[in-house]
């Protein structure tokens, strides 16, 4: 005979549903100790299908989500912080927000993590932490993404992140195809992931028309400002013979190649092209407004909290490194070497 829904659930009908023991429930029930995610799921699936959830197991009461990000939150990580935290929300958890400077000196609250009763999981938007924290984070079965890892992860930490290396391809084929030869490169910081891949689909790009990247043309910044992107940019255009194109890492770094185009008396795209990376609204506010690659951003966030939620479940996740697409986006920084773009 079927459970009339909502007809006194009891505790031991929910252990035996969900094929645990009492004890474990009601640690579920109280929160008073850690479950490992993936019972705690067990327990508050078997309840639902019993018709009840007594105690608050229900998805009301699932537990939050810490959202890990050590940056100050300006448009490129706070749209993905906006994001994950907004998607949770559909999901029916909250979200623990650690952001900023101050978020930048608790790396090593990460490995403490699975001791912390009632966070479920945690998203991880470009984290510091080396390759080995979040290993062993993983190893003691925590479920967690990494947004755009800083570091190449191992195979089994689930991430999401944008198609670096293919969207810095499109963007130097872009300026191949109109005439450019001798490009500039500014990228990152030198550890991060996205830069060296950045910078590998710059050198694929030059391959496939027979052209090796050239050392005085390639320069990297400590971090991606405006300011660095203008000084790396400069040192660019003051060789003897400089590029007639300049790919940088960000809209930021590109901005500052704009800068640094004036400095020299160069006019933008007529005697340099400049391309950006991200799609960020500084790309449209710049004069001229910047060729980029768009980083779906937002996308980022709302797949991380799927995985997520797959892993809190306990599902089995076939795919853990998921990249998405970079479109190239073309502006007005462009354009054949020696004329103007088209206009009208």
């Amino acid at each position: 005979m079927g459970r009339r829904p909502g007809a006194g659930v009891t505790i031991r009908a929910i252990a035996d549903e969900a094929g645990v023991s009492i004890a474990t429930v009601s640690r579920v029930i109280n929160g008073r100790a850690p479950v490992a995610p993936a019972t705690r799921e067990m327990v508050r699936q078997a309840a639902e299908r019993l018709g009840g959830a007594p105690g608050g197991i229900g998805p009301t009461a699932a537990h939050p989500v810490l959202v890990y990000c050590p940056y100050v939150l300006t448009d490129y990580f706070g749209t993905i912080v906006t994001s994950v935290v907004e998607t949770l929300a559909l999901h029916g958890r909250r979200a623990v927000v650690q952001a900023g400077e101050t978020a930048q000196g608790q790396t090593s609250t990460l490995l403490d993590l699975p001791g912390q009763p009632g966070i479920a999981g945690a998203v991880l938007v470009l984290p510091p932490s080396s390759t080995e924290d979040l290993q062993a984070l993983h190893a003691r079965r925590y479920p967690l993404v990494v947004i755009d890892p800083r570091v190449e992860l191992p195979e089994d930490v689930a991430s999401v992140s944008a198609a670096h290396a293919a969207g810095a391809r499109r963007i130097t084929g872009h300026l191949l195809s109109l005439g450019h030869r001798r490009i500039g490169f500014v990228g990152g910081p030198v550890d991060w992931q996205a830069s060296r891949s950045r910078f590998v689909g710059h050198a694929s790009a030059l391959a496939e028309i027979g052209l090796l990247t050239e050392p005085d043309l390639v320069r990297h910044v400590e971090e991606p400002t405006a300011e660095l992107g203008y000084r790396a940019a400069l040192s660019l255009l003051e060789q003897a013979e400089p590029p007639t194109a300049v790919v940088a890492f960000n809209d930021k770094t590109a901005a500052g190649a704009l800068r640094a185009a004036r400095h020299r008396g160069l006019r933008v795209p007529e005697d340099l092209s400049v391309t950006g990376f991200d799609d960020s609204e500084l790309s449209e506010s710049t004069t001229p407004m910047l060729t980029t690659a768009r980083q779906p951003l937002e996308e980022m966030g709302r797949m991380a909290v799927s995985l997520l939620m797959r892993l809190v479940a306990g599902h089995a996740v076939d795919t853990l490194h998921v990249e998405l697409a970079t479109p190239l986006v073309v502006r007005e920084s462009t354009a054949r070497v020696g004329r103007a773009p088209r206009t009208g």
